[in-house]
């Protein structure tokens, strides 16, 4: 078995593997995205923006980000008492340092206001999961056997692919989403055995 593989169902008919997606999007290259995000820091230029645009509070972090000691605290209170919004700090271990939020116009467009910061967090961890390499591809696989025409005798068995997905963002997410799409493949294995 590869070592790729995350699990096979309890009759061995069908596997899920897990492998990188190389070829992941940028999730800031999403239309979709509600999240402002202004780059503090690239580390002299190793990382790219976030975002080429921080916004319509980029001005406002223009004038603030003089003060490196305060600038950021300065901000967030800012964005909270003059637009009623939230700001989330990023810090990634490797990557740029920035802020990430939303005003409360926004807020209130994207759910209520209710949970936003969970959205805007959920935004921030969908990047530095690109960012590190941490989006993945499930394939779901058929164990098949094969037989030699004219002679029975002579079999083989591979394992061939009946369902994939790719971009998900986050090894934890990746593993949940792979597990309930095998378990779709053995509810209907079941089904039709019943």
């Amino acid at each position: 078995m590869s070592d790729d593989v995350l699990t096979t169902t309890d009759d061995g008919r069908h596997r899920v593997r897990l492998v990188r997606d190389e070829y992941a999007a940028n999730p800031r290259d999403d239309r979709e995205t509600l999240v402002h995000v202004i780059t503090i820091d690239t580390h002299l230029g190793q990382y790219h923006p976030v975002d080429k645009d921080g916004g319509p509070l980029a001005g406002a972090w223009e004038r603030l980000k003089g003060n490196r000691w305060t600038g950021v605290d300065i901000f967030t209170r800012y964005v909270s008492a003059m637009h009623g919004g939230i700001v989330l700090e990023s810090s990634p271990e490797r990557g740029p340092r920035s802020l990430w939020y939303v005003t409360g116009e926004e807020a209130i467009a994207i759910d209520g206001g209710l949970l936003t910061e969970g959205y805007v967090e959920a935004e921030m961890q969908e990047y530095e999961a690109w960012a590190e390499g941490d989006v993945w591809t499930f394939i779901v696989e058929e164990r098949v056997l094969w037989t030699r025409d004219g002679d029975s005798d002579v079999s083989m068995e591979t394992w061939e692919e009946v369902d994939s997905c790719s971009g998900l963002y986050g090894k934890p997410y990746a593993r949940s989403q792979a597990r309930e799409a095998l378990a779709f493949y053995a509810a209907r294995d079941a089904a039709l055995t019943a």
